[in-house]
């Protein structure tokens, strides 16, 4: 006889974040080297989570962490949600949904250290060569790549153990098709 299993496995939380990628007038990205979880040890943009109790939107959370982590004030209009991403197991410890912004206007200088870690600007092809994690090298990246000034919307299924799985949701505006495929192939490349 077959039900459910004895010790089902915790559910996990769902986190809610934003990660902003600022650039330098030379075209440079900044990243910071988290000296905290998530990602610890690794470059990666700016951001955090959002306050829901205070029922703080995306925008206002991308502002805020853009001061609170750069010192560079910018309001919610100066920013591009360019991605949501619904990650599913990351690190195998949560789920997360990924807001992604462009801040459409240019940081000046180097921000200080910060408790999450220390800043630095990096060329585009420099990142690649740089320690960041394995879901930004399989997605976040080539996301930023094609999607910055567009908006995707996508799941990935980042369960330890099991290769990354991106499924596109939603693509604006949406991808030409290839010769032979169909409109809805398009979307999920």
């Amino acid at each position: 006889m077959s039900g459910p299993p004895l010790h089902p496995a915790p559910a996990l939380t769902h986190r809610l974040a934003v990660l902003v990628f600022m650039e330098n007038a030379r075209g440079e990205l900044l990243l910071l080297l988290r000296t905290r979880p998530p990602n610890l040890g690794v470059w990666s943009p700016p951001g955090g989570k959002l306050e829901t109790a205070l029922g703080e939107s995306p925008f206002e959370c991308a502002a805020r962490e853009t001061l609170e982590e750069t010192g560079l004030a910018a309001a919610p209009e100066d920013f591009h949600l360019f991605a949501l991403i619904s990650e599913k197991a990351y690190e195998g410890d949560s789920h997360w949904m990924l807001f992604l912004f462009r801040l459409t206007k240019t940081i000046a200088a180097l921000p200080p250290t910060i408790a999450e870690g220390r800043f630095e600007f990096f060329s585009r092809a420099a990142i690649d060569g740089l320690s960041i994690p394995a879901t930004d090298r399989a997605a976040l990246w080539p996301i930023y790549d094609r999607y910055r000034d567009r908006f995707v919307a996508l799941r990935a299924d980042c369960a330890p153990g099991r290769p990354l799985e991106l499924v596109f949701e939603q693509v604006t505006p949406a991808d030409a098709p290839s010769a032979g495929a169909s409109p809805a192939a398009a979307n999920n490349t």
